[in-house]
């Protein structure tokens, strides 16, 4: 059944379906306030179909499990080819349904949620163990190897930043490791996951291999107490992680998890400025800020603080704050009232704090989920809006004199996504970058990922890694076999 443009079914063993109680929720333009359409939404009896039928998807025999991996592969590949076949629908999907700009979500989302299909497809064919001797026994009476195996059947719950980019680098690796999965999107932007849901089809993937529950925060909560989802991947806030931690003990289950951050961004007076400016602004407005390695803590080297400062606000001024479907704008609206409502309490706490309200702090327009590009000087490490992350355009420049005292304030950074460090000398770069404890650090850029470079993070920003080879490890189980062949 293909999903009409009104009223949407969700994924279960192949089928697009309604929730078994009928119940729905709506889906919301945050530009225009319209309802985009309506969405099932799914609760403990629909979880336990989707586990059902991913469980019988994976079982011996069964055609995903018979499947040679270059079948596999090829499959995951051909899924890549259809992203970009539609491109600008699904771009034109995730601006309408999330608020960002239809053209960045051309020129990122989707291509980068091609690539990940593309990268991780080569992965299927090279999955394998090694021939280890034993170190306890005389050569040749043994013959002892390792085997790595599909886990099992996942749990998948994705946010709504980056909603069509984060399924794919879930789906992804789970797929070519030969997984079965329970996909849930975020409840605020469940269409280009569903949407992809019918590409996955297209591409061939058989029935109940991936599924796709819509609902909200009561229907993960089900998919990750099931006790028949062997492992759990998350992407969201550092807070529900824990819950998912807490959860996931009863039938220890398998977890990673990517969460949130507050990631420190280094600007020495030796940098190339105009530079750091430009790419400054970019890590925090880029998204509306609605990234999780957003450069939100900006420090800048005392000598050029006010320059620096006077940069970033004449840019953020000239951001283009509108529709996320309109060709000029820039930063497009945050995903919900309820998050803008979030983010201008943080504005609110800054400036009863006694940080200086730099430029922006206030809502645009009346109608949507509009912002101003916003900047703090004058800010503390003890600030609200300096320690917790905002996930929002909200910048805070704290001025320094030494690496030492950026160090001595990170040390009580919670988080440790990412990080970044403009400067023109190269030792300076790599004794910040060796500093810096994040798992991912940018020198004289930011917001670059790539499918073959793991992405996560270190202390509460996560658990385990995104992308590149070393994502496989999420959706493998390893298996030592040992055979006695003489005496």
């Amino acid at each position: 059944m293909t999903n009409s443009p009104e009223e949407r079914r969700m994924l279960i063993g192949g089928q697009w379906v309604e929730a078994a109680d009928g119940a729905t929720f709506e889906t919301v333009d945050p530009a225009t306030e319209r309802v985009l359409a309506t969405v099932p939404w799914g609760r403990g009896a629909d979880v336990d179909r989707a586990v059902r039928a991913a469980r019988e998807a994976f079982e011996p025999g069964s055609p995903w499990r018979k499947m040679p991996p270059s079948a596999r592969g090829r499959i995951i590949h051909k899924i890549g080819d259809l992203i970009l076949e539609h491109r600008d629908e699904l771009a034109l999907l995730e601006s309408k349904d999330n608020g960002k700009p239809v053209s960045f979500a051309g020129f990122a989302d989707v291509p980068m949620a091609a690539d990940t299909f593309h990268y991780m497809s080569g992965w299927a064919t090279k999955i394998e163990g090694n021939t280890i001797p034993m170190s306890s026994a005389s050569p040749g009476r043994f013959l002892s190897f390792t085997q790595r195996e599909p886990l099992g059947v996942v749990a998948q719950i994705v946010p709504w930043n980056y909603p069509l980019l984060m399924a794919a680098w879930k789906l992804a690796p789970a797929l070519a490791a030969g997984c079965t999965i329970v996909l849930k999107p975020a409840e605020q932007t469940p269409l280009t996951a569903l949407r992809l849901g019918e590409l996955i089809q297209e591409a061939g993937v058989p029935d109940g291999v991936v599924n796709i529950v819509t609902g909200d925060g009561s229907t993960g909560a089900a998919l990750v107490a099931h006790p028949d989802v062997d492992k759990i991947a998350f992407t969201g806030s550092t807070e529900v992680g824990k819950e998912i931690i807490r959860a996931s003990a009863d039938n220890v289950k398998k977890v990673t998890l990517e969460l949130g951050g507050k990631s420190p961004n280094v600007v020495y007076a030796d940098a190339d400025l105009e530079k750091a400016i430009a790419k400054s602004a970019e890590a925090i407005f880029f998204n509306q800020g609605e990234t999780c390695f957003a450069g939100s803590r900006l420090y800048v080297e005392r000598s050029v603080h006010d320059e620096v400062v006077a940069g970033l606000k004449a840019a953020a001024e000239q951001i283009t704050v509108g529709a996320g479907t309109e060709p000029a704008t820039v930063m497009g609206p945050l995903v919900s009232a309820e998050h803008l409502d979030r983010v201008m309490e943080y504005v609110e706490s800054g400036v009863a704090e006694g940080a200086t309200l730099c430029t922006g702090g206030r809502r645009v327009g009346d109608k949507g989920y509009f912002m101003a590009p916003t900047i703090f000087t004058g800010t503390k490490p003890h600030m609200r809006i300096v320690a917790e992350e905002i996930f929002g355009p909200v910048l805070v420049v704290l001025p320094f004199d030494s690496l030492d005292e950026i160090v001595a304030i990170e040390k009580d950074n919670p988080y440790g996504l990412a990080a970044g460090v403009f400067t023109r000398d190269i030792d300076k770069a790599f004794t910040t970058a060796s500093a810096m404890r994040a798992g991912t650090v940018f020198v004289n850029t930011w917001n670059t990922v790539d499918a073959a470079l793991p992405f996560g993070g270190y202390k509460q920003s996560g658990w385990g890694r995104e992308l590149g080879h070393a994502v496989l490890e999420n959706y493998l189980e390893t298996k030592s076999v040992i055979a006695e062949l003489g005496r």
